[in-house]
């Protein structure tokens, strides 16, 4: 239970931040400017695609916190084996990043309509996705190589069920990306493209802070910081 509070509030707190980035509470009434700008402006402050992205990432956090605390109570019993935790894992997560700091270059340069490195950008994050399922999908060779089969322990399935869940995840956000690639290259309303990188950031940078969650889970850091909570808090 306290690992999905833990959860929970990181989620929160990541929420707060976002809404605080997308000027929710500012007041247009009060803004100087023209008419027409205000009204432009109160139509586009929060668009409806990013509150029901929003909504979607805060479920999906939900399922993967269920997931940790999960992880945490099967842990505790005798039969638990910790698989090793392979290091090709390092490289994919820094794979992933790339992918991520690659998609917020994009949203730089569509807010200046350079659609050049716009393009750039959703090509590299596309791509360095790509590369991270592939590596994801090598680490799982790896370790079946190796003898770490499915069912060979319960510490192998949570490793599988919560990388793989991750991954489709990853391979979802890719059909939003093709999607807004194929866009850019097709002419699309910069508005329009705006708004689709813009969420496709969102996205990206959302699975990137889960994956940064379950790599810390996968290697034992989450149970020492875990502990620490629990001793701080006795």
């Amino acid at each position: 239970m306290s690992v999905i509070i833990v959860f929970l509030f990181v989620i929160a707190g990541f929420a707060g931040w976002w809404l605080s980035h997308q000027r929710l509470m500012s007041r247009p009434w009060l803004e100087q400017g023209l008419a027409g700008d205000v009204v432009a402006f109160d139509r586009s402050a929060l668009p409806t695609a990013k509150i029901g992205l929003g909504v979607f990432l805060a479920v999906v956090g939900c399922l993967f916190a269920l997931f940790t605390s999960a992880y945490f109570m099967r842990m505790a019993l005798s039969d638990w084996q910790p698989l090793p935790l392979p290091r090709l894992l390092w490289l994919n997560t820094g794979v992933l990043i790339l992918s991520s700091v690659a998609l917020q270059c994009a949203v730089v340069a569509a807010r200046k309509r350079q659609i050049d490195m716009v393009r750039l950008g959703l090509a590299t994050a596309g791509l360095t996705a790509l590369a991270f399922l592939v590596g994801q999908l090598v680490a799982w060779r790896q370790l079946t190589d190796d003898g770490y089969l499915l069912s060979s322990n319960p510490a192998n399935s949570f490793f599988y069920l919560i990388t793989g869940m991750h991954g489709l995840h990853i391979l979802g956000g890719l059909v939003g990306l093709g999607r807004t690639t194929a866009g850019a290259w097709n002419g699309a309303r910069p508005e329009r493209l705006r708004l689709g990188i813009e969420l496709c950031a969102m996205y990206w940078h959302f699975l990137l802070f889960v994956w940064l969650a379950i790599f810390a889970l996968l290697a034992g850091w989450a149970a020492t910081f875990i502990d620490i909570c629990r001793q701080l808090l006795t």
